[in-house]
């Protein structure tokens, strides 16, 4: 027989599973991820990013960061944001590249005349166009939120790289899209495409003799403490994305979609800002460790890897010659 006590607590303790169901039902983590570490101006963006979601939910929504590789490399965070494992992936175009052949226009070497170059270039239509092409790819199954800084990428060993005989006989990581590996072996050296979680296992054991990268990268990463000379080579500036599961968001309501796009705006330009700090700082810090920066003759990488954009450029003619008349 229930009593009217029984039935009451009952309905109660019903309710309060009911309520507290339905609130943490109501609250949403979202998991993002970069190979970068904590204070890493991609890193510290989307936290930022994180902070005023969270702020604008009311708590409803919020991101939780799981940087310095935890995940994976670029490719492992592409895959889980495909299947909506991770909600956030700050990416490199090179490794998109071969997923949306028209990235492939950016990965060029010398596409840009310099870093502000690039930025009027992703800052436009052009950058933009690029954007909902990714999104609009059956086979990206990622929504694109915007660009990232990521500075230019420039080689370094223990020997110095000023011209493309510097680099006969070098083994040189690069990221893995075939593109990146013929433009090393263009410059005079042999392109190793290897995963970035490899990297400094290989640079430490000789199975590499040389990276490319940034200064922030060659810092953050530990990189210098085994390759002690950076040459201003000069031959790529990439920016990079940072992509949302489609998975995720073809269930948020319009409202949410609307506000990740606002924040994802703010956050290009924040990172931005953080980056040209951060940069500078790199590289101080980089010559106080004992890091050799030397000069090399761009001239001469740029007229080695010239056939790399005769072989590759020829389909994006049109786009190239609208980035090359971006002012």
């Amino acid at each position: 027989m229930i009593t009217r006590r029984t039935f009451l607590a009952s309905t109660a303790a019903t309710t309060a599973t009911f309520t507290g169901h339905a609130f943490a039902q109501s609250k949403v983590v979202w998991k993002a991820s970069d190979v970068h570490p904590l204070g890493y101006p991609t890193v510290e963006a989307i936290q930022n990013m994180g902070k005023k979601l969270e702020a604008a939910t009311n708590g409803r929504i919020s991101i939780q960061m799981f940087p310095s590789m935890q995940l994976g490399g670029e490719k492992e965070m592409i895959e889980q944001a495909q299947v909506g494992a991770l909600q956030i992936a700050r990416i490199s175009v090179g490794a998109m590249g071969p997923v949306v052949d028209d990235l492939n226009v950016f990965n060029l070497p010398f596409v840009f005349r310099d870093e502000a170059h690039m930025r009027k270039v992703i800052d436009g239509p052009i950058g933009q166009d690029l954007l909902d092409r990714v999104t609009a790819s059956p086979a990206s199954r990622l929504v694109v939120l915007g660009w990232m800084d990521a500075g230019t990428r420039n080689v370094y060993a223990n020997k110095p790289a000023t011209k493309p005989a510097d680099l006969k006989g070098m083994k040189i990581r690069m990221m893995g899209n075939p593109l990146f590996v013929e433009t090393m072996n263009a410059m005079g050296g042999n392109g190793v495409a290897m995963g970035f979680n490899e990297l400094f296992q290989a640079l430490q054991t000789g199975v590499v003799d040389g990276a490319e990268n940034n200064p922030p990268t060659l810092l953050a990463q530990n990189h210098y403490t085994v390759s002690k000379v950076y040459s201003l080579t000069g031959h790529l500036i990439i920016p990079e994305i940072f992509v949302f599961s489609k998975r995720t968001w073809d269930g948020l309501s319009k409202e949410d979609q609307a506000l990740v796009r606002k924040l994802s705006r703010e956050a290009q330009m924040e990172q931005r800002a953080l980056w040209d700090k951060y940069s500078g700082e790199a590289e101080t810090k980089l010559k106080a460790a004992g890091v050799k920066f030397v000069e090399a003759d761009k001239k001469a990488f740029y007229a080695s890897t010239q056939p790399i954009r005769d072989k590759y450029g020829a389909k994006y003619a049109a786009l190239l010659k609208r980035i090359e008349e971006t002012r």
